[in-house]
């Protein structure tokens, strides 16, 4: 496969005139069209609507004018994020043939600086699930090895950048959902701090931990991205006002050796022995010790509460999907199952039974247990309790380093269909991802290199609130020494 072009490159082609967007665009649809073929990445490819949007940006450049940074870039987006006049299905039957009338903040600010959405990318059904299996669209396929999953819940994102079809994507992450897919993918992915994203438009599942993030190819553009989405939104009273400046974007060239001397990073025992392959174990021992001999300074920082964040995430992510999902009742869109004449609660129950999926309707019920009289003190009430712990627990292992780092998964992708029947073993996966939710810090996770089988593994750095620079400075530094996963299509 030849080299993927970053977005950066991409766009001064485009603002340059060496290339037109519309060529860029033409090219990636077709991209697109072949990989949905064997990879099921893809919920809708907007071929009509990319490329007026690609002309357009064709137009600005010729009238002399700047279509922004991301100028005719390509780029996927979860479709869990509303983009206008584009099919947004959550993944879900009962959201089936919804058309968002407007659109989703994120979408919006990459757009107004000149990318192009040529797709919107499949996920596991609102964000829940850790395979992308559990998807109205049907499973994603790993483009490196069909028979495996991608990760999720941004599983049809991941598929899209690492099988080359777009440099950049957006996917959603309330407990791991873009960092544990770019692992299992060998990509990068980011997770921003709570708040340095506008959550509008993006279809909740748990609302004081979901978060827009970016999967790319590199740091560079993933500062890019991130940088034109933060800010302030008027319509999400959760984002912060935070200049764009501390985010990126970045120097395209990153020297480890001049910025490791300054570098401190702390290794979480915790999270390198419960439940962690060896292969992957290794995988990111390797990348601590390049760390380490390229000068940084590496200690090591107990975080015992890391026993109890499966449990607290689960109850609480569980709980405020209860709590969203209640909308979803098959009234107007997707799935509705009834006859004339059946009142509108049965309707409901019996449209959300055929439009939700297992995973779903798994946490719903989970989420309404733990809401309910008799047991809200002693799961919600507790979990809310362990979940300040476990921040604070995390501000201190923080203190007086840059940065945490751990294995992203404790495994690599497993084969397709493998634990559909033992969600508990998935749910344990999310041990290290969802520690970044709980506490609303910032993590990404960058290609580890091979573990088992050739398949690729994920470190994972996590860093103080309002960090993302100090993480992506790390992940641009390493790219040129981690060992390019069989996962990357532009490993040399």
């Amino acid at each position: 496969m030849p080299r993927m072009r970053s977005a950066r490159t991409i766009a001064a082609d485009v603002r340059s005139r060496a290339c037109s967007a519309e060529d860029e665009v033409r090219a990636a649809l077709a991209r697109a069209h072949a990989a949905q073929e064997h990879t099921n990445a893809f919920v809708t490819i907007d071929d009509r609507g990319a490329l007026e949007a690609a002309r357009a940006v064709d137009r600005a450049v010729g009238d002399g004018r700047d279509p922004g940074p991301l100028a005719g870039v390509p780029i996927a987006v979860k479709d869990n994020l509303c983009v206008a006049g584009v099919r947004t299905t959550a993944g879900a039957a009962v959201l089936r043939e919804h058309r968002s009338p407007f659109e989703a903040t994120a979408v919006a600010r990459l757009r107004a600086a000149g990318a192009v959405v040529i797709a919107t990318t499949n996920l596991d059904a609102f964000g829940m699930g850790s395979s992308t299996e559990f998807a109205d669209a049907g499973p994603v396929r790993s483009p490196l090895h069909p028979e495996r999953v991608t990760g999720g819940s941004s599983g049809g994102s991941a598929a899209a950048v690492a099988a080359g079809v777009v440099p950049l994507a957006l996917g959603t992450d309330t407990g791991g959902s873009v960092r544990q897919p770019a692992a299992f993918c060998g990509v990068l992915g980011i997770k921003p701090t709570y708040g340095r994203v506008s959550r509008y438009g993006l279809v909740a599942y748990g609302s004081s931990l979901d978060q827009v993030g970016v999967l790319t190819l590199d740091a560079e553009d993933a500062a890019t991205a991130l940088a034109l989405m933060a800010g302030a939104d008027p319509f999400d009273a959760t984002s912060a006002a935070r200049p764009a400046a501390e985010v990126g974007p970045l120097p395209v060239a990153q020297d480890l050796s001049a910025l490791a001397p300054s570098l401190r990073v702390a290794v979480v025992p915790e999270l390198f022995t419960r439940g962690v392959a060896a292969g992957v174990r290794s995988a990111v021992e390797r990348v601590v010790e390049r760390l380490r001999e390229a000068g940084a300074t590496i200690e090591e920082r107990s975080v015992p509460e890391v026993a109890h964040a499966v449990a607290t995430y689960y109850v609480i992510a569980t709980a405020e999907a209860s709590s969203n999902l209640a909308r979803f009742d098959g009234s107007v869109y997707g799935v509705r199952v009834g006859a004339d004449g059946d009142g509108q609660t049965l309707v409901s129950r019996r449209s959300r039974a055929r439009g939700l999926g297992p995973e779903v309707r798994r946490r719903v019920l989970l989420g309404s247990f733990v809401l309910s009289a008799g047991a809200f003190d002693a799961y919600f009430g507790r979990a809310a309790r362990v979940r300040r712990l476990i921040a604070e627990a995390l501000e201190r292992a923080l203190d007086g380093v840059d940065m945490l780092i751990a294995p992203t998964a404790p495994t690599v992708a497993w084969p397709l269909g493998e634990r559909l029947d033992d969600p508990l073993a998935v749910y344990l996966g999310d041990v290290a991802t969802c520690l970044a939710n709980l506490a609303g810090l910032p993590a990404l996770s960058l290609p580890a290199g091979p573990a088992e089988d050739g398949l690729p593994a994920g470190a994972q750095l996590i860093g103080r609130a309002w960090s993302e620079r100090r993480l992506l400075d790390v992940a641009g530094a390493l790219g040129p020494y981690a060992a390019p996963s069989a996962a990357r299509p532009d490993a040399p």
